[in-house]
């Protein structure tokens, strides 16, 4: 019990802390670029090297869509810490497991064979939805994984599909909630090398650096700078938190979007725009004198 008040005390120490660190000026920014914006939008930032923060609803919550995917993997990794699942095991899969879509996982032919190591990695770098629920349920269902997460001082983000006893919250937010603050945070616990042990953290984090979708928040930070991130999309949402590990100092940022009005999947989709917006100020604020943008064309990839 005394661990436990430790942990959460920690947590909220460490948020009311940076409340009291204000970056003013980039919060004026943060207001500036939500202006007009056609729905709901949060943001968290912190400068990891100084402490300051900026925010804009960073308390509220929003749908995770995939960036769920990040307490997924960390249930999966408790599991595995505990001697419950084998890193390095062999899978069998089945037709039963796919989710429809585009997902890699889903094309496998019943009864292959696949490591528990390559399943983990999909659900992080391509967010292969298949992969992802099944991992979520060696994981214990959402029930385990969000005991971890409140045991740990999260106190909205849960996992809400497919979890006992969550279909209330299901109905609001889809597959998991979250708030910009707590996703943010929760990336620079495994930055840190506190999430369950500094060699499970390391193994997350160098998953979360290999992401396929690299349009929105990356596609504005030198592709020679390390990043960790995870991306969320659904209709009426667009989200991405990023760890972005700078040369004057790691800074982080989540951005989650809900109710939007422009429910398009094409790359000029305003929630999509407005992360791109997000990450140029940010890159350009922490690092003014870095001398680098977008090369010509490169929309052209997104």
């Amino acid at each position: 019990m005394k661990k436990l008040l430790v942990i959460i005390c920690a947590f909220f120490y460490c948020t009311v802390s940076s409340a009291q660190n204000v970056d003013k000026k980039l919060n004026g920014e943060l207001q500036e670029l939500v202006k007009g914006f056609n729905g709901t939008v949060g943001i968290y930032v912190k400068n990891l090297k100084t402490g300051k923060t900026a925010a804009f609803n960073a308390d509220t919550i929003f749908p995770t869509a995939s960036m769920i995917k990040v307490p997924i993997t960390i249930g999966l990794f408790n599991k595995i810490n505990k001697g419950e699942l084998k890193y390095d095991s062999v899978l069998t899969y089945k037709d039963s497991l796919l989710y429809e879509g585009e997902d890699i996982l889903g094309s496998f032919k019943n009864n292959e064979k696949v490591a528990l190591s390559k399943v983990a990695m999909l659900m992080i770098t391509t967010s292969d939805n298949t992969a992802s629920l099944w991992c979520q349920s060696m994981a214990g269902k959402g029930t385990t994984i969000n005991e971890w997460l409140g045991t740990n001082g999260f106190q909205y983000t849960r996992v809400n599909s497919r979890t006992p006893g969550r279909e209330a919250n299901r109905k609001l937010y889809g597959w998991g909630q979250t708030t910009p603050l707590e996703m943010a945070e929760l990336l620079v616990r495994i930055r840190r090398n506190e999430v369950i042990s500094p060699a499970i953290s390391e193994r997350i984090y160098r998953n979360l650096i290999r992401i396929y979708f690299d349009g929105e928040a990356l596609s504005q930070i030198p592709p020679y700078i390390q990043v960790a991130s995870k991306q969320g999309a659904v209709d009426q949402s667009r989200s991405e938190v990023v760890l972005v590990n700078a040369p004057h100092g790691d800074y982080v940022f989540c951005i989650i979007t809900k109710n939007q009005k422009d429910e398009s999947w094409h790359a000029n989709n305003e929630g999509y725009v407005l992360i791109r917006k997000l990450s140029a100020l940010l890159w350009n604020y922490f690092e003014p004198n870095y001398g680098w943008k977008p090369a010509e064309g490169s929309e052209k990839f997104y």
